[in-house]
């Protein structure tokens, strides 16, 4: 009940969010949104993702401007997509959806760009799924910060993604416990122009459509030049 009214809350504050109808031309900016994230984070030198993930990454979602609001309940929503490794390189994305509540006197809103990256194949089999909770469903932690530096062990044994948040500039691990994560086949149609399901695109047997091949080799680069600076 007490997520119910978050998420109502949320579309009261953000209906263009949580309500809008996508286009061909939203689901492409959303794409390039996501490439610019992926590509201001990675810049960000000893402030970004470890090596030793990026080496181990399965799969990376980012969801460009993730809205965060309060008004007495809390709320988030988000979307993006996700893209993972296969055995000829990085998949074609596929769209999918972030929503939260949380309970408490609060007030006040700001958006977020976040980055989940699974780092096995648990969480790779997480993001098939239709839909599964943080927390609940799937195993995360909040990700280790610094491209040098190397993870605590926790992470390698139990988690299966890792989240962080940039928000002002600032990028940190974050926990995203209680958040949702589904998939988006509606957008995910919509973009690549016929009905395909997340696993055949996931695991690379769809050819990655002509306005994402940017941030998809952008997302190859950064994990094979993990590789190459060991």
């Amino acid at each position: 009940m007490k997520k119910t009214l978050a998420l109502l809350c949320l579309c009261f504050m953000f209906p263009s969010a949580a309500f809008a109808g996508s286009t061909r031309e939203n689901l492409q900016a959303r794409v390039d949104a996501a490439k610019t994230v992926l590509d201001e984070i990675m810049a960000a030198q000893d402030k970004t993702i470890p090596m030793n993930i990026l080496e181990r990454a399965t799969c990376v979602a980012v969801v460009p401007g993730m809205i965060k609001g309060a008004f007495v309940f809390g709320g988030q929503y988000g979307q993006g997509v996700v893209t993972c490794r296969t055995g000829h390189g990085w998949s074609a994305p596929v769209f999918i959806r972030m929503a939260g509540g949380s309970w408490g006197l609060q007030i006040g809103g700001q958006s977020t760009d976040l980055v989940l990256v699974a780092v096995n194949d648990r969480g790779l089999q997480d993001l098939l799924k239709n839909k599964f909770k943080i927390g609940g469903d799937a195993s995360a932690a909040a990700g280790p910060v610094g491209r040098a530096g190397q993870a605590a062990t926790d992470w390698k044994m139990n988690a299966e993604l890792l989240s962080y948040s940039r928000n002002k500039g600032l990028f940190a691990g974050i926990d995203l416990d209680g958040t949702s994560v589904s998939q988006n086949s509606e957008d995910t149609e919509l973009y690549f122009g016929a009905p395909h399901n997340f696993e055949s695109i996931l695991k690379g047997s769809v050819d990655v459509p002509e306005g994402a091949k940017d941030f998809v080799l952008d997302v190859a680069h950064q994990f094979v030049a993990a590789k190459n600076r060991k």
